[in-house]
């Protein structure tokens, strides 16, 4: 008999932040179109509490080239989620492990569509994001480094 795990929280709202795209100009977007292969995507994710057990999470996606200084295009987009704390105690791994994993997994599908939408439109058709983010072993990172 299989039992479904109750969450500890739930997501209570969600919205774009902040959605952009700098081409300095016509140099810069036709040379661009021939390295494009070589952005690398990036995810920060910051959090900070709010009120009444709720926290809120912004998810930085940035797609760049960190080289070319001289031809430079960026991509991105801040994702803010806001969650509220099901649970009356909870400690701060728990916690970690819900902002830094949990949510993400749950909610970096949409992300990927919004961000790859916003790249296709800007011209690049052809930028997938085929290579999966392991926010399990993220957090598992993190946890390291202390």
């Amino acid at each position: 008999m299989t039992r479904k795990m109750n969450k500890k929280y739930k997501i209570v709202s969600q919205f774009i932040k902040d959605l952009s795209s700098e081409t300095k100009d016509l140099e810069t977007y036709i040379y661009v179109q021939d390295i494009i292969s070589r952005y690398n995507l990036n995810i920060e994710i910051n959090s900070k509490p709010f009120k009444n057990k709720m926290i809120e999470i912004d998810t930085v996606l940035k797609f760049h080239d960190s080289e070319n200084m001289n031809f430079k295009l960026l991509f991105e987009l801040i994702y803010t989620s806001v969650i509220k704390i099901n649970e009356s105690t909870i400690n701060k791994e728990e916690l970690e492990k819900i902002v830094i994993c949990d949510v993400q997994e749950e909610i970096f599908p949409k992300l990927k569509d919004i961000f790859l939408n916003l790249i296709h439109n800007c011209g690049y058709e052809n930028v997938t994001f085929d290579k999966d983010i392991n926010f399990q072993n993220l957090y598992k990172e993190k946890i390291n480094q202390k």
